[in-house]
Formats: structure tokens, C-alpha cells, sequence
């Protein structure tokens, strides 16, 4: 497995457990099971993830000039973000620590469309 997919296979891991966080601790859901509004949220944010087109370079999509995200969805991230991003350093270390260090990366000038 290259270093490109390992790296976004990190991301989609670590959102995966994010909205799980979030789920848990804002709709009492447990057991990693999601409730709808969380179950539509998930594949949503991995099939974007999958076509940013920074691929595994990427950085937040916070400071992305490039918005892939619906308005709706992307307020939706954020709070699973503000949520989660937190609790990772206590309940998941290693991931919570990667992603406060990809946190102070930026993301590199969007490719040109031709």
C-alpha cells in the first residue's frame, strides 16, 4: 500500500471516529452505531475526501480555499470537529495528536483547471 493511500486511509479513519465522538456524545448513540443524521454524514465527508484534489498533501479543510463541502454538511463537519477534535488527544492519542499537527499545516495553492 503506498504512502499516498495510507494517508488518506489515516483521514478517513480519523473522521470515521470523530463522528462516532460526536454521535455518541450528542445522540446516545453507542457501540460506534450512528443515527441517521450522523450515518449520512460519514460516507458524505469520505467520498470528499476521496476527491479533494490535494490528495493525501492535503491539509485542514479549514483554511482550504477550495470548498468541497454543501454549506449544510460543512457546518455539520465543523461541529463534529469542535466536538471531537478535543477529545481525541484523551480517548484516541496518536490519532487526536496527527490531527493537530495536520491542524497547522496549510494547504497547498489549488491545482489549476485547464
Amino acid at each position: 500500500m503506498g504512502t499516498a493511500r495510507k494517508s488518506l486511509d489515516r483521514e478517513r479513519a480519523t473522521i470515521g471516529v470523530m463522528v462516532r465522538m460526536y454521535c455518541a456524545g450528542h445522540h446516545g448513540t453507542s457501540d460506534g452505531h450512528l443515527c441517521a443524521e450522523c450515518a449520512e454524514l460519514l460516507p458524505y465527508a469520505e467520498v470528499r475526501l476521496e476527491k479533494c484534489p490535494f490528495g493525501p498533501d492535503k491539509g485542514p479543510c479549514s483554511k482550504c480555499e477550495v470548498h468541497c463541502y454543501k454549506p449544510e454538511m460543512r457546518q455539520r463537519v465543523q461541529a463534529v470537529m469542535r466536538y471531537a477534535g478535543p477529545r481525541m488527544l484523551t480517548r484516541h492519542p496518536v490519532m487526536g495528536v496527527r490531527h493537530l499537527v495536520k491542524g497547522f499545516k496549510g494547504n497547498p495553492k489549488p491545482p489549476s483547471r485547464q
